[in-house]
């Protein structure tokens, strides 16, 4: 039989008592393994892998125990939900050396990762509700969670969703190794030792954790609040604008603030093609706004509470799928995206199953003779284009050619709203002119030539301009107030 290991818990009001160790429950990550406590079946022990650190661990567990956030259990169906493994009293050995400290257990197996909320194909293996309102009632829930921290001056920075879990029965958070969190002390702060990328804001790239602090968590709880409503897109991805510029990683990204889902487009890419941003409230774009464009002040983890519980009273269930919910008149975002999907699984397998085709025949039925009747349609087809191209430039420098006779018997009509007014209006020619020439260029191979196009620019514009001269009689206003 194994040995009893018994350590000293020495709490916050000054009271000690000797626990005994029970069976692990978890091997743990990087700081320790979690135990069992024997006659306390509502607390676990974690004992940390390296005792060695004992004077470093105390002071911010101490710290801790002083400075505690008030997020007690919620009471759900008379059953109690551990929200946040905060530490309840520091272990010591019979040496006086901390080896660890007591927290109140969490059902890991009633829980799972944000990160299993994101993505469907993930609910529907996990066994999760499809409900959006749920996913919306998350985002509330570690906002509130923040918010709680934040009063008590305590920051998560290595805030991301496979760090937040939540009741798989009434998404409430669960939150662990909180001794990684930047804490608060009465004299002094202790610092966070990680922080994930994708996660980290454009200012933190040149700053380490120990300077991390309240805006990093704004911002990351910005990113995970807004893959919850969006399922699962992160604000920083999305389809570059242009191939050769390459994927950015999403880091790099956020660090150039290329955010696709604001108010203005990002010049490097474009939102991914099944986001649902557009069907958000407009105060919630507002907030993704101030959070992730440059020079704007993120919202609080508050902001978000208050923000995020209005858009709950708010919510409209579908009445196509009751699984789906909505914000704004615009209508329910969700059934849009997955038509949207279908079309395209639909066009996608109707391709796969026609045969390839080459302008209209299917690739099995050309042979050599049939190749040679498509060239000799294809050079019909050129020739045709090529004369319409050749007419349309005639008839083009005829028009531009005559525009100033052809306006005079409309002179005293086109002069009557002054300078400002023919000047407007040529302004607005000239625009449509460029978009005429623009279609044009795309349909006639001829006037894919850059030269010709600039060159049937600029004599237009110069008639423009002569036409204005000679209506205005510019010329002989100007030899009249000759001295």
């Amino acid at each position: 039989m194994p040995e009893e290991v018994i350590y000293h818990a020495l709490y916050a009001d000054g009271s000690f008592e000797k626990i005994s160790l029970g069976k692990i429950l978890n091997k743990g990550g990087a700081g320790g393994k979690i135990y069992a406590v024997i006659d306390h079946p509502d607390l676990v022990a974690k004992i940390f892998h390296d005792k060695n650190k004992s004077r470093q661990y105390r002071p911010k567990l101490e710290a801790m125990l002083q400075n505690q956030p008030h997020i007690d259990p919620i009471i759900y169906d008379d059953r109690p939900f551990v929200q946040l493994a905060w530490p309840k009293a520091v272990l010591e050995d019979d040496k006086g050396f901390c080896v660890g400290y007591l927290m109140p257990l969490i059902k890991t197996e009633d829980a799972v990762s944000l990160d299993h909320l994101m993505q469907k194909a993930v609910r529907r293996k996990m066994g999760l509700s499809e409900s959006y309102a749920n996913r919306l009632y998350a985002a509330y829930n570690v906002a509130s969670m923040v918010a709680a921290l934040h009063k008590c001056g305590h920051y998560i920075v290595d805030l991301k969703p496979a760090n937040v879990s939540v009741y798989k029965e009434n998404m409430l958070v669960a939150m662990f190794d909180c001794d990684g969190f930047s804490i608060a002390g009465l004299k002094e702060r202790f610092p966070a030792e990680y922080v994930s990328e994708e996660y980290i804001y454009p200012e933190g790239m040149t700053q380490t954790c120990a300077e991390m602090g309240e805006e990093q968590d704004r911002f990351a709880l910005a990113v995970i609040i807004f893959k919850l409503l969006n399922n699962g897109i992160h604000p920083f991805s999305g389809t570059p604008r242009k191939s050769e510029d390459g994927n950015l990683p999403i880091q790099t990204r956020i660090e150039q603030y290329h955010y696709a889902y604001g108010m203005w487009p990002d010049t490097y890419q474009e939102p991914h093609p099944y986001s649902i941003h557009t069907y958000f409230d407009k105060k919630t774009l507002g907030l993704f706004d101030r959070a992730f464009l440059k020079g704007q002040k993120r919202p609080s983890a508050k902001d978000w509470q208050v923000h995020l519980e209005s858009l709950f009273r708010n919510l409209k269930t579908c009445k196509k799928n009751p699984d789906h919910s909505y914000f704004t008149s615009k209508g329910c975002g969700l059934c849009a995206v997955e038509e949207k999907f279908e079309r395209k699984l639909a066009a996608v397998k109707e391709e796969n199953e026609s045969p390839a085709k080459v302008r209209g025949m299917p690739i099995t039925e050309i042979n050599n003779e049939k190749n040679q009747e498509l060239r000799r349609q294809k050079q019909r087809e050129f020739i045709k284009l090529h004369k319409i191209a050749l007419a349309f430039v005639a008839l083009y420098f005829v028009f531009w050619g005559c525009l100033s006779f052809m306006l005079l018997p409309f002179k005293n009509i086109l002069t009557s709203g002054g300078w400002s007014v023919q000047i407007l209006a040529m302004f607005l020619v000239a625009q449509g002119l460029q978009g005429v020439l623009s279609f044009a260029q795309k349909k006639l191979p001829l006037l894919q030539n850059q030269a010709l196009m600039n060159m049937l620019l600029i004599y237009a514009y110069v008639n423009l301009g002569l036409s204005f001269v000679l209506l205005n009689q510019i010329r002989q206003i100007l030899f009249s107030v000759a001295p």
